[in-house]
C-alpha cells in the first residue's frame, strides 16, 4: 500500500500517467521519474510523448483540468471511479504540444495554459465526465479543480460544453434505444391491424369483402 501510494505521489511530480484499466491489467501505469528519473532525460521525453500520441489516437474525447493541490488519497479516489478505458495524466505542456502536433487534437494546444491533468476518453464518454463532476462534488473541489475545456474531433469545448457532451446518451445506450424501438416495431404493427377501430383493419376488412364477392 505504501509504495502504491509512493508512487501515485510520484505521477504528478513527474508528469506520470495514471491508468484506470481492467482487472485482468494493473490499474495504474507509474514510472518513476523526477531529478534523476527517465522523465527529464531525451529518451525519456520521446517516449512520454509517443505514448501520449497513443492515447489521443485511441481517444474519442479528451478534458483538461487543474494539476496540482489534490491528495494522494484523493487522487486515488478519482482514478478509481473512472470507467474503464479512461486515462488521467498530468502532462508538461510542452510534451503535450509535441503529442498534439499531427492529431485530430491538435487545437487543444489553445488550452496549454498552467498546470493541467488531461482525461484521455477511450469509450464511455458520459460516465467519464459524471464521474468526475461526482468527485470534485464530493471532495468540495469544484471550485478548485473545475474542467477547463476539452476537444472532440477537431472542435475545442469550453466547461459548459464538456458538461453538455457529457449529458447526452452513450453508444451504448443509443443503442439500446435504438434495438428496443425496432423490436417494438411488429407488435405495434400487430397491435393496430388488430384494432376493431383501426383504418387499416376496416381497409382489409373490405378489401377481404371484395374479394370473395367477386
Amino acid at each position: 500500500i505504501l509504495l502504491a501510494a509512493a508512487g501515485t505521489a510520484a505521477a504528478f511530480v513527474s508528469n506520470t500517467p495514471v491508468s484506470h484499466r481492467s482487472a485482468q491489467r494493473s490499474r495504474s501505469s507509474l514510472h518513476m521519474g523526477g531529478a534523476s528519473g527517465v522523465a527529464t532525460t531525451l529518451e525519456g521525453k520521446r517516449v512520454k510523448v509517443e505514448r501520449i500520441k497513443g492515447l489521443l489516437d485511441t481517444s474519442e474525447m479528451i478534458f483538461t483540468v487543474p494539476a496540482g493541490s489534490m491528495s494522494v488519497s484523493d487522487t486515488q479516489d478519482l482514478r478509481k471511479s473512472l470507467p474503464e478505458g479512461t486515462v488521467m495524466s498530468v502532462v508538461k505542456n510542452k510534451l503535450m504540444a509535441r503529442a498534439l502536433e499531427g492529431t485530430d487534437y491538435e487545437s487543444a494546444s489553445e488550452m496549454l495554459s498552467g498546470p493541467n491533468m488531461w482525461f484521455f476518453i477511450e469509450e464511455d464518454i458520459g460516465a467519464t465526465i459524471k464521474a468526475y463532476n461526482k468527485f470534485t462534488k464530493d471532495y468540495d473541489k469544484k471550485e478548485s479543480h473545475p474542467i477547463l475545456g476539452g476537444a472532440m474531433e477537431g472542435v475545442n469545448y469550453d466547461a459548459a460544453g464538456v458538461d453538455a457532451i457529457g449529458k447526452l446518451p452513450s453508444k451504448t445506450e443509443l443503442i439500446a434505444k435504438i434495438a428496443g424501438g425496432i423490436k417494438a416495431v411488429p407488435t405495434k404493427l400487430a397491435r393496430v391491424v388488430k384494432a376493431p377501430n383501426s383504418k387499416l383493419a376496416r381497409a382489409i376488412k373490405l378489401a377481404t369483402e371484395e374479394e370473395s364477392d367477386a
